[in-house]
């Protein structure tokens, strides 16, 4: 037997509805947001992320998905959103549109990682782009945007912000950072003792306990922000403040990618363990420019999907099952077949679920699939009722029963 990849999931037709329920709450968020959908492919070339990620980040490193394909060209199979959408900007020329252009994705996202909880080697990402606008104002709508959507989904977070200011800030930082590093440097693990001298900003992002107690007294980069940086990140608390929406500055969040530049912000849960981000984003105002384009601002956030629905599973909430057949009629005899098939395709040309026994089951062991499926009504015709042109219909929750023309079944239903 050829089992399932390690780190993948089926979505079996009985759990769909909860995926289904969750995409159309995003695309009625991001419709009252103004906010339109860009579908970009599964696999990129590998140079994409090594210039948009950051060849020091552990996605690059360790995690993405990359093989030669029979042309010999480098292809990996996408670990993010983000630089996929910014590759599609500034190939299809859409700095070209009206400005702020704001775009949203559901996407795979594939990361050889360790399986945890809500987080498999092939999991789905909801992502929001904006570009264009360089104002904190962008940054607060795309965190309420977030927002929206958690709460809508039944769902309680705590909202984490930071800034990580701009390439003169960080210099400033990283020296620091560095120095206090160096000092330390025999309770930093190994990896992070290389993060020292490349990109010491990715040793706050460690999950190593001895890095973490190491790190705790680390400077802090709101105390490095230049005036424009700081000035960004007064307007966005302000305008957090003005929304209603409470936050924590927690001044340790890095975000795990290299483009971010200014805000980042975490949506945080403790309902499933230890990895408690269920949504995390940020600006990355030159992202751009570092893939070949021209200088344009961005902002925005990924949300995994499966741990969105993990999240709801566990706080007890019921997302509705609403696709259940509205009719389904029970025959006995191949005319009572013919007819029940016409109906229940008419009923369907109207948009209506209905459905017919494919099984040659009997008219009991066809009742009781009825139930399995959930079907709410069931109208049973055989001879009699052919004869008599009258059916009986039998509402299933309560089991009242009416009689009904055989004629008039399109017309009730419809």
């Amino acid at each position: 037997m050829i089992n399932i990849p390690k780190g993948t999931k089926d979505v079996l037709p009985d759990e769909s509805y909860k995926w289904h329920y969750i995409e159309n709450c995003i695309r009625e968020v991001t419709k009252s947001f103004g906010v339109h959908e860009i579908r970009t492919p599964v696999f990129e070339h590998t140079e994409l992320f090594l210039r948009g990620v950051g060849d020091t980040t552990d996605i690059v490193n360790k995690e993405m998905y990359t093989f030669n394909d029979k042309g010999g060209r480098s292809i990996t199979l996408k670990p993010e959103g983000t630089a996929s959408v910014a590759r599609s900007f500034i190939e299809n020329g859409l700095s070209n549109t009206a400005m702020p252009l704001k775009m949203y994705y559901v996407s795979p996202i594939f990361r050889y990682e360790r399986p945890q909880a809500g987080r498999l080697r092939e999991h789905h990402q909801f992502g929001v782009e904006f570009y264009g606008a360089k104002g904190a104002d962008t940054d607060a709508e795309v965190i309420l945007l977030a927002y929206t959507l958690l709460t809508k989904l039944g769902l309680s977070v705590s909202l984490n912000i930071n800034s990580m200011g701009c390439e003169k800030c960080r210099k400033s930082y990283n020296e620091a950072l560095r120095a206090f590093l160096k000092d330390r440097a025999e309770g930093l693990c190994e990896t992070c003792n290389v993060r020292m001298e490349k990109n010491p900003l990715r040793t706050l992002d460690c999950k190593n306990p001895s890095c973490k107690e190491t790190l705790k007294d680390a400077p802090v980069i709101t105390d490095y922000l230049c005036d424009d940086c700081k000035a960004h990140f007064e307007r966005l608390k302000g305008l957090l403040d003005l929304s209603g929406l409470e936050y924590t500055v927690n001044p340790h969040i890095v975000r795990g990618l290299d483009y971010y530049t200014k805000t980042v912000f975490e949506f945080v849960t403790t309902d499933l363990g230890a990895q408690g981000t269920v949504c995390g984003g940020g600006r990355y105002d030159n992202l751009i420019t570092q893939l070949g384009g021209g200088q344009v601002a961005g902002v925005g956030f990924g949300m995994g999907i499966e741990r969105v629905l993990m999240l709801m599973e566990n706080k007890g909430i019921v997302i509705p099952k609403n696709d259940e057949p509205r009719l389904f009629i029970a025959t006995m005899g191949e005319e009572a077949y013919k007819k029940a098939f016409y109906i229940v395709n008419k009923l369907r040309a109207l948009g209506v679920a209905a459905e017919i026994d494919h099984m040659e089951r009997g008219i009991k062991a066809q009742f009781k699939y009825a139930d399995k499926i959930k079907a709410q009504y069931v109208a049973t015709i055989g001879e009699s009722e052919l004869a008599s042109g009258v059916v009986n219909l039998k509402k299933m929750d309560d089991g009242t029963v009416e009689s009904i023309e055989i004629d008039s079944l399109i017309e009730k239903f419809a």
